[in-house]
């Protein structure tokens, strides 16, 4: 498959260390979620994956590298579709999400026990992680039902 495309060659802006990234891969309507392993505050709760942006790396490069860590496989990175702030540990932490698309479909999966393509109604649900569904307005713009 090669290296992971990422399609803007401009980087973010620098990174607050307290940023954090998340990839939406949009098909026929629905989005991807995975379920975390058990285990901590986010213990079996369904998120879209990624993760937060290290020191000298960009938003897409996290990006790329939680999907290869989290799943196996490469993504391509798109456009930014909105963020949301949060607390974690009562430090706010600011929350990104891009677009995602899947260079492969065979995922392995590390972090996670399982994964679906879900309608963001349906999201609303299920046990969802509370730092995304604050990303669900902007998507909903995005990507309208």
């Amino acid at each position: 498959m090669g290296e992971p495309l990422i399609a803007d060659k401009e980087k973010s802006s620098p990174v607050d260390p307290k940023r954090s990234v998340a990839g939406i891969s949009v098909r026929d309507g629905k989005v991807f979620i995975a379920r975390r392993i058990p285990g901590g505050a986010m213990g079996e709760r369904w998120e879209f994956p990624g993760g937060k942006v290290e020191p000298n790396e960009s938003d897409e490069e996290a990006l790329v590298r939680e999907f290869q860590e989290e799943f196996g496989v490469p993504v391509q990175v798109g456009k930014h579709l909105g963020s949301a702030v949060f607390e974690h540990k009562s430090i706010p932490r600011q929350l990104h999400a891009y677009e995602v698309i899947f260079q492969s479909d065979q995922f392995i999966l590390c972090e996670h026990t399982d994964w679906c393509w879900i309608s963001l109604d349906d999201i609303e649900k299920i046990d969802f992680a509370d730092s995304d569904r604050k990303l669900i307005p902007s998507l909903r713009e995005h990507f309208p039902a």
